[in-house]
C-alpha cells in the first residue's frame, strides 16, 4: 500500500468529513455505551471523576507561582527556584504525544490509573519534600503523569460519548482545565499564607482528591482497549522508541531555552545559545525521522505527521495556542483580591464555553464561534492595553469579561472538531496533537509575557532610578524590593507604580494577537456542520 493510500485510509483527507452514520456502524471498537448501562448520577459521577484529574492537572501547572517564596524560605537553594516550574512543564508537554500514542495502543483506563499514580507519587514527593532536588524531581513526576491524565481524560470522553454528545462533554473539559490554570497561583498562595496548612498542603490536597475518586477508577471507567486480541508484549514493540527520544530531547532543551531565556540566562548567553542550537539540531532530527519513518512504520510513528496534509489541522492547532494564551493574564495581586477580580473573568468563560458545547451539538457549525471568540478577545486586549493607574475596578472587570467570553467560544472547540475530522481509530492521536497545542500556547505565552513585563518594567524603572543596581531594581518589580520601594518618595512611588503598569500592559499585546489569529485562522475554515450529522444513537 502507498504512503497515499495509508493516508486516506487513516481518514485524513481534507475534504472528508468522517462523522457519517456508515462509518460508525462498528462503534463498539472505539465507543463504549456506558451511560445505558449506569444511573444518571452514576455517570455524573464518573464524568466528575474524569474531569477532576485535568483539573488537577491545570492546577497544578500553575499553582506554584504563589507558592515558590515560601519553599525557597524552607528550603533554601533559591538558585534551583526557576526549575520548579520549568521541571513540571518539562515532563508533561514533552511526553503528550508519547501519551496519546501509549493510549491509542494500550487499555484507557489502566493507562490513566497509572497516571494518577504517577501524579499522585510526584505530589507526595512535594509535599514532603526535605531539600530543594526532592522537590523539582517530585515536580517532574507529577508532570509527567499531570500528561498522562489529561490525554487519559481526554481519550475516556471520546469513547464514552457520541460525536454529537462530544461538544458538550469538551466544554466541560475546558472548563475544569481553564479554571484550574487561572485559579493556581490563588489556590497555592491562599495555601502558602495560611500557618495551618503552609504550602505543603498545595501538594497534598491532591492526594485527598485522588483517594476520594479511587473507588471510580478501579469499578466503574471504561476498559477501552483498542487492541483486545493483541498480546501485551507485542504491543510494546510497535512503539517509537527513536521518535520518543528525539521527542522528548528536543523538547527539554527548547522548553529549558523559552523558559530560561531573559531570566536564569540572558538571551545572548552561550547556554542559552546551546539549549536553542541542541533543540533546534534535534527538532531537525525527529522531523527527518517521522518523515522517513526511520526506525518506525507509518502507523506506528510517535507524531501523527499525516495530519500536516490537513489545512485544518494546522488552523485547529494554531487556534488552541491562541485559546490558551488568552486564558493567561492576571495582575500582580494577593490570592484572595486575585480571585475576586478572577470570578467575573472565569464565569463568563465557564458560560459560553457550555454554551460552544451545547450549540455545537445541537447545530454542528464551529466556524462562526473561532470568528466571534476572536473578536471579542482583540477588542478585549486592546482595552486592558489602555490600562493605567487611573483606571477604574469596573473598567477593569468589564475589560476582562470580554476576553472571558471571547476565549470561551473557542476555548475547548479544537478537542471536539479534530476528533470529528479524522478516523474513529486516531482520536487519542487527534486529542494529543490538540493538547500539544494547547501547552505550548501556555508555555510560549507565559515565557513571552513574563519576558516582556520584566523588560520593559526594567527600562522604565532605570530611567526613573538611574543610580539603583539592576538587581534591587528587578527585586521592585517582582515584589521582593518592597523595602526599596516603601522608602522612595510619593511622587517617585508615582512614577515607579506608573512604569510597572505600564509594563503590564504590554503583555496584552499576546491577547490581541492571539485574538487576531483566531479571526484569520476563521476565515480558512469550512462553514459547515459537522456534528449534527455524525451523531450516533445512544
Amino acid at each position: 500500500m502507498s504512503s497515499q493510500d495509508s493516508e486516506v485510509k487513516n481518514g485524513i483527507n481534507d475534504d472528508t468529513v468522517h462523522v457519517n452514520e456508515a462509518e460508525y456502524e462498528d462503534v463498539d471498537f472505539i465507543q463504549e455505551d456506558v451511560q445505558s448501562g449506569v444511573s444518571k448520577p452514576l455517570w455524573v459521577l464518573i464524568v466528575a471523576t474524569i474531569m477532576s484529574s485535568t483539573f488537577l492537572f491545570s492546577l497544578d501547572n500553575t499553582i506554584i507561582a504563589d507558592v515558590q517564596p515560601k519553599i525557597v524560605e524552607v528550603l533554601g537553594d533559591v538558585g534551583k527556584l526557576s526549575w520548579l516550574g520549568v521541571a513540571f512543564v518539562l515532563a508533561s508537554s514533552s511526553t503528550l504525544i508519547t501519551w496519546a500514542k501509549l493510549y491509542g495502543i494500550f487499555s484507557a483506563k489502566w493507562l490513566y490509573i497509572g497516571s494518577v499514580i504517577l501524579f499522585e507519587g510526584g505530589s507526595a514527593l512535594c509535599g514532603g519534600a526535605p531539600t530543594m532536588n526532592a522537590m523539582i524531581v517530585g515536580r517532574a513526576i507529577a508532570g509527567l503523569g499531570g500528561a498522562g491524565m489529561y490525554i487519559g481524560c481526554l481519550t475516556l470522553l471520546s469513547l464514552t460519548t457520541s460525536v454529537r454528545q462530544r461538544p458538550n462533554y469538551m466544554a466541560f473539559v475546558g472548563l475544569t482545565w481553564g479554571s484550574g490554570t487561572v485559579l493556581g497561583p490563588v489556590v497555592g498562595g491562599a495555601f502558602s499564607e495560611n500557618a495551618k496548612t503552609t504550602w505543603r498542603w498545595a501538594f497534598y490536597i491532591n492526594l485527598c482528591i485522588g483517594a476520594a475518586f479511587a473507588p471510580i477508577y478501579f469499578w466503574f471507567l471504561p476498559r477501552g482497549d483498542p487492541q483486545k486480541t493483541i498480546p501485551f508484549a507485542a504491543k510494546f514493540k510497535q512503539l517509537d522508541y527513536l521518535g520518543i527520544a528525539l521527542n522528548i530531547g528536543a523538547f527539554t532543551a527548547l522548553i529549558m531555552a523559552i523558559n530560561f531565556g531573559g531570566n536564569l540566562y540572558a538571551w545572548n548567553d552561550g547556554r542559552e545559545i546551546a539549549l536553542w542550537t541542541v533543540g533546534g539540531f534535534l527538532l531537525l532530527l525527529f522531523g527527518l525521522q517521522q518523515a522517513f519513518k526511520i526506525g518506525t512504520t507509518f502507523e506506528q510513528r510517535i507524531f501523527p505527521a499525516d495530519f500536516l496534509r490537513m489545512k485544518i489541522m494546522w488552523v485547529l492547532f494554531a487556534l488552541m495556542n491562541a485559546a490558551a494564551t488568552c486564558v493567561f493574564f492576571v495582575r500582580g495581586d494577593p490570592p484572595l483580591t486575585a480571585a475576586v477580580r478572577l470570578l467575573p473573568f472565569i464565569c463568563l468563560m465557564v458560560f459560553f464555553g457550555l454554551l460552544n458545547g451545547a450549540l455545537m451539538s445541537n447545530f454542528g457549525y464551529y466556524m462562526p464561534w473561532y470568528l466571534l471568540g476572536g473578536i471579542f478577545t482583540t477588542i478585549g486586549g486592546a482595552l486592558m492595553y489602555t490600562v493605567t493607574e487611573a483606571s477604574s475596578n469596573s473598567q477593569l472587570y468589564g475589560y476582562s469579561i470580554i476576553i472571558g467570553i471571547g476565549a470561551g467560544m473557542f476555548i475547548q472547540t479544537s478537542f471536539s472538531v479534530a476528533q470529528a475530522k479524522v478516523s474513529k481509530d486516531r482520536a487519542s492521536d487527534a486529542a494529543g496533537y490538540i493538547a500539544l497545542a494547547q501547552n505550548l500556547g501556555i508555555v510560549l505565552s507565559l515565557a513571552i509575557s513574563g519576558s516582556i513585563f520584566q523588560n520593559k518594567a526594567l527600562d522604565g524603572l532605570q530611567s526613573i532610578l538611574p543610580n539603583v543596581p539592576t538587581e534591587a531594581l528587578r527585586g521592585v518589580i517582582t515584589g521582593s524590593g518592597s523595602a526599596l520601594f516603601n522608602n522612595l518618595p510619593l511622587e517617585t512611588k508615582a512614577q515607579v507604580l506608573d512604569a510597572i503598569l505600564k509594563a503590564m500592559s504590554y503583555t496584552y499585546v499576546l491577547v490581541i494577537v492571539a485574538g487576531s489569529m483566531a479571526i484569520i485562522g476563521s476565515l480558512f475554515m469550512k462553514l459547515e456542520r459537522i456534528f449534527v450529522t455524525g451523531a450516533v444513537a445512544m
